[in-house]
């Protein structure tokens, strides 16, 4: 008669679902586009310019702040769906 239908999955958990999610592939391209020992997908685009002293090239540098940022923001994203998950349960 009065039965209330509740859904499985709330709304925060499915937007955090989707940052997750956008942010996995996002994170995985940044990894690949870093510069391995003999070059890598990062000489593509760019990436393989290095300065003359021998160190990281700006371009380099500022991959692996962005691929950092993007790691820990991960990282709190899948923390949120943990207590989420916890919380709902």
């Amino acid at each position: 008669m009065g039965r209330v239908i509740v859904p499985l999955v709330s709304w925060p958990i499915t937007l955090l679902s989707v940052i997750a999610v956008i942010l996995s592939v996002l994170l995985a391209a940044t990894v690949l586009l870093h510069k391995g020992r003999g070059g890598g997908m990062s000489d593509l685009f760019g990436g393989g310019m290095s300065t003359s002293m021998g160190g990281a090239s700006t371009a380099e540098r500022l991959l692996d702040r962005i691929t950092v940022v993007l790691g820990l923001v991960w990282l709190l994203t899948i923390a949120g769906l943990l207590l989420l998950y916890k919380l709902s349960a």
